[in-house]
């Protein structure tokens, strides 16, 4: 349950931004004087609330309600975003580096240029998600559902994907490199021009994948469900 200083205080600095960037609120002076403090906002029900740039450093957010809420390039290094209802909220260049989102919910959310860097998100919900431009560099997404995403050019390098949900996913010009997808689902996925060298593909469905001009170098198929595949101009393991 939430802190309930800590709550009021968020709402108050979130009412002063209202319709603008102000930074100077209650809020933010609030945590400048206590840095060692850690928020407490654990199942608070911040539907639709304005909390652009908000500094939620470590914050414990678990089963918080952030539907439609705007946190646009908020600070959320280290959050405990777990269970969290994020359903089209707009988190597009926040940064979320360390954080844990396991089992979060994220349809449709915009996380467009978002750094989601060594995040945990494992059996997180980001169907029909916007991450491109993303930095998901060392993230945990085990077992999470990214159908029908958005991953247009994102950073994946060394992810970590075991069985992950990616169909139908938007992974054109990806850099996935040294990436786990084993057992992963990339049917329909399209990859073209990805980087894929050295990922672990093992026993992932690529059925119908486009792999145009992909590099998949020194990649590990075996196993792997091929079929129907487009592999024009790919470069392929050795």
């Amino acid at each position: 349950m939430a802190n309930k200083e800590h709550l009021a205080l968020l709402e108050a600095g979130a009412m002063l931004q209202q319709g603008a960037a102000q930074r100077a609120n209650a809020w933010m002076e609030w945590r400048k004087k206590n840095p060692q403090i850690e928020p407490d906002l654990s199942g608070a029900d911040l539907n639709g609330t304005n909390l652009y740039r908000i500094n939620l450093i470590k914050a414990n957010l678990s089963a918080a309600n952030f539907s439609v809420a705007n946190l646009r390039g908020a600070t959320l290094t280290q959050a405990d975003l777990s269970n969290a209802n994020l359903i089209g909220a707009d988190l597009s260049e926040a940064n979320l580096k360390g954080a844990f989102l396991t089992e979060a919910n994220l349809i449709g959310t915009d996380l467009k240029g978002v750094n989601l860097r060594d995040a945990d998100l494992g059996y997180a919900k980001l169907i029909r998600a916007n991450l491109c431009f993303a930095n998901l560099i060392a993230a945990n997404l085990i077992a999470a559902d990214l159908s029908k995403a958005n991953l247009y050019e994102v950073e994946m390098i060394g992810a970590y994907l075991y069985k992950t949900d990616l169909y139908k996913a938007n992974l054109s010009q990806a850099h996935l490199s040294n990436a786990y997808l084993l057992r992963a689902n990339l049917s329909e996925a399209d990859l073209s021009q990805a980087d894929l060298r050295w990922t672990n593909l093992t026993g992932a469905d690529l059925s119908g994948a486009n792999l145009k001009g992909a590099n998949l170098r020194g990649a590990n198929l075996r196993g792997a469900n091929l079929s129907g595949v487009d592999f024009h101009e790919t470069i392929m393991p050795e």
